[in-house]
C-alpha cells in the first residue's frame, strides 16, 4: 500500500460554489458548516455556495472558507473511503492550508482552529489594507533569475521578493503593487512565459505582513495545540513537525516567510512518501506536483 501524503489548498483556490456539493450529498458537511457558522458569526455557507466573488476573495472570508471546504470533504472522504484515509501518514498544506493540516493531522479542534483562521485573515486583511501591494505568478523563469529581477525592479522602500517557491518555473513574488507593475516587462523581457496576478489582498509571506505577526502570535498562544499524530510539513523549513511547540512557532513565523512548497514536497518524497491526496478544492496543487514529480500518483477529493 502507498505511503500517501494528504496535501490540503491555500488562497487563491476559492470559487464561488465550493462546498456545495458536499453539504448537499453529506449530513457531515452540512454540519460542519452549520457549526462554522456558530463559531465565525455569520453564515459562511452562504459566502461559499452564492458568493459574490469579491466577498469570497476577501482574506478574513477566504481563509475561514478554504479551512472549512478542506475539513469537510477530509470527513466526507474518511466516512466513503476510509482505507484512503487511513493510508495518510504525512500532511501539508499551501500557506493557509498548514492550518487545515495541523488540524486533520490533530493538531488543534476544529473550533479552536477555525476562531484561530479567523483571526489570522482578519489581521492579513488589515496589514493588507495598510499599502497597496500584492502577489503574482511568474510562469517560465527560474528562482535565481526572479530574485534578480526582483531587485532590479525594487525601489527604494518598496519590497518585492519570491514569496511562494511551488515548484520548476511557477513562483509567486510578493510585494508593493508598484513594484510588481516594473516586474511584469522586466520578466517578460527575460523569458517568462507570462505574469499572473493572484487574487489574494496583499503582499502575503512578505514582512509587509508585520502588522499581522503581533496579533497572530497573541492569537497562537491562546490556542491549547496538542502534539500531532503525523508529521505536518512546514512552509516555513520544508521539515516534517509533530511538536505542539514548534508548530505553534512555525504557524506565527509563517506569515512573513517564503513557502518552501516545492521543497517540501520533496523532503516528503525522500521520506518515503509515494504518492499524494488534495483534498478541499480545486486542482491547483495536483497540477503543482506534476511539475515536480510527474511519475507519482496523485488524486483529490472535494469539488
Amino acid at each position: 500500500m502507498n505511503s500517501v501524503g494528504i496535501l490540503f489548498p491555500g488562497q487563491g483556490a476559492q470559487s464561488v460554489g465550493m462546498g456545495r456539493s458536499l453539504c448537499a450529498n453529506h449530513a457531515s458537511a452540512r454540519q460542519l458548516f452549520d457549526r462554522a457558522n456558530e463559531v465565525l458569526g455569520y453564515d459562511l455557507a452562504a459566502i461559499c455556495f452564492e458568493g459574490p466573488d469579491k466577498k469570497l476573495h476577501a482574506t478574513n472570508y477566504g481563509q475561514p472558507a478554504l479551512f472549512v471546504v478542506g475539513m469537510a470533504a477530509a470527513n466526507v472522504l474518511a466516512e466513503i473511503e476510509p482505507d484512503r484515509i487511513s493510508a495518510v501518514t504525512a500532511a501539508a498544506g499551501l500557506s493557509l492550508g498548514e492550518y487545515t493540516a495541523v488540524c486533520f493531522a490533530g493538531g488543534l479542534d476544529f473550533d479552536n482552529a477555525l476562531r484561530l483562521v479567523q483571526r489570522r485573515g482578519e489581521s492579513m486583511q488589515s496589514a493588507a489594507d495598510m499599502v497597496d501591494s500584492g502577489m503574482a505568478s511568474v510562469i517560465g523563469l527560474e528562482l535565481d533569475t526572479v530574485s534578480q529581477l526582483c531587485d532590479e525592479c525594487r525601489q527604494d522602500g518598496e519590497v518585492l521578493q519570491p514569496a511562494n517557491l511551488l515548484c520548476p518555473g511557477n513562483i509567486a513574488v510578493s510585494g508593493h503593487l508598484a513594484a510588481i507593475d516594473r516586474l511584469v516587462p522586466a520578466a517578460s523581457s527575460a523569458g517568462a512565459l507570462k505574469v499572473i496576478p493572484l487574487e489574494v489582498a496583499g503582499a502575503f509571506h512578505t514582512s509587509l505582513m508585520n502588522p499581522a505577526v503581533a496579533e497572530l502570535e497573541a492569537a497562537l498562544d491562546e490556542m491549547p495545540i496538542a502534539d500531532t499524530k503525523m508529521p505536518v510539513y512546514s512552509n516555513v523549513d520544508a521539515a516534517p513537525h509533530q511538536s505542539a511547540e514548534e508548530i505553534r512557532d512555525l504557524l506565527s513565523r509563517q506569515v512573513i516567510a517564503p513557502v518552501r512548497w516545492e521543497d517540501s514536497i520533496r523532503r516528503m518524497l525522500a521520506d518515503g512518501i509515494d504518492a499524494f491526496d488534495e483534498v478541499g478544492t480545486g486542482r491547483v496543487l495536483r497540477g503543482i506536483l506534476k511539475r515536480i514529480n510527474r511519475k507519482i500518483p496523485m488524486d483529490g477529493f472535494g469539488d
